[in-house]
């Protein structure tokens, strides 16, 4: 039996967008060990970089701005209940001015997908993305970073892996953060939730119907010439980590 004065377990999943981060947060807030955290540092990187997203001043006038209070939370916080704390953590919101020192106090995990299928989707929201906007850069280094600071190597999953086998994958990444795994995570039900951020209107339509991994479908859609450099840059980094993905 887990001991209930026990401090939790902080797992920090690193991502880019247009992946199934989402999906993945609900695998694991469907254990009933766990609680969820969606993308703590938003409110600060729309502060920070004054990007133009959808709710955005809404975004910023619910979510905390200050990145200290934010890790000052994500670090030494505590739940209701739940002995897990799970992180759905983007990499492009950790800005430089952001410190990295708290990053040796969770256990850092990554979820990468090819940039082929990241670069095609996130056209649909900006024409021009540089490979900061979809991550790759940023995951690198914070990988790097942990791997330096603690002398062990995260794990790493694949979404496609995830989606071709989701109770192999999810198996063996419990294994690798030292949590038994449960079979809750393998499904959950549809809807949005209380822990979702105030941006889930804009953009959690489809896990919003979904009751578990969809199975994955190869897509066929280019990246476009003008965004070759970007697309080589991002594929450079993709399989730099990809070499460590859990089998």
């Amino acid at each position: 039996m887990t001991d209930p004065d026990s401090p939790p377990k902080r797992i920090a999943m690193w991502s880019g967008p247009r992946n199934i981060s989402t999906a993945m947060m609900r695998a694991w807030e469907n254990r009933p060990d766990t609680v969820v955290i969606d993308e703590p540092f938003y409110a600060f990187y729309l502060r920070a970089t004054g990007a133009e997203h959808p709710g955005a001043e809404e975004v910023m006038a619910c979510g905390e701005t200050d990145w200290r209070k934010v890790v000052a939370e994500l670090t030494t916080g505590r739940p209701a209940s739940g002995q897990i704390i799970y992180q759905k953590q983007m990499t492009h919101h950790l800005l430089p001015e952001i410190g990295r020192e708290w990053l040796g106090e969770v256990t850092n995990c990554f979820l990468i997908r090819h940039p082929r299928e990241v670069i095609t989707s996130y056209l649909r929201k900006n024409r021009a993305p540089a490979p900061e906007d979809v991550g790759y850069p940023q995951q690198v280094e914070i990988f790097e970073w942990v791997r330096r600071r603690t002398g062990i190597t995260p794990a790493v999953i694949d979404a496609r892996d995830v989606l071709e086998n989701p109770a192999r994958v999810l198996r063996s990444l419990c294994e690798a953060v030292s949590v038994e795994f449960s079979a809750a995570m393998l499904s959950w039900p549809p809807g949005l939730r209380e822990s979702d951020g105030v941006w889930a209107k804009h953009w959690y339509a489809e896990v919003e119907r979904s009751t578990g991994f969809r199975h994955y479908v190869e897509k066929n859609d280019e990246v476009p010439e003008r965004l070759r450099g970007v697309y080589e840059r991002c594929l450079e980094a993709y399989e730099q980590l990809r070499a460590h993905r859990l089998q």
